[in-house]
């Protein structure tokens, strides 16, 4: 039996620390005075109610589980608190 692999192109070939220094080019393109939703967030909010209103409610998962929500604002809450002692530690 013949093994086929697929070669890394693009970012897949690059070592880490060059695709995170690309990366960090995007968040920097823009200065932060430019950055709409951080701004306002009332206009952030209202992007991301149009972003869910875009979705019937019989494909909002969240909507036909419950608990798939509660599990996701647990998981959020868990790694802001994980990201703000990391900053502290620093």
């Amino acid at each position: 039996m013949v093994e086929l692999m697929k070669s890394k192109r693009g970012f897949a070939s690059m070592d880490p620390e060059k695709r995170r220094e690309i990366a960090s080019m995007g968040g920097k393109s823009v200065p932060a005075e430019k950055r709409s939703f951080s701004q306002s967030s009332s206009l952030a909010a209202r992007a991301g109610r149009k972003g869910g209103q875009s979705v019937g409610p019989t494909n909002r998962s969240f909507s036909k589980d419950p608990s798939l929500a509660a599990k996701a604002g647990a998981k959020g809450g868990r790694a802001s608190h994980q990201a703000r002692n990391f900053k502290l530690a620093d």
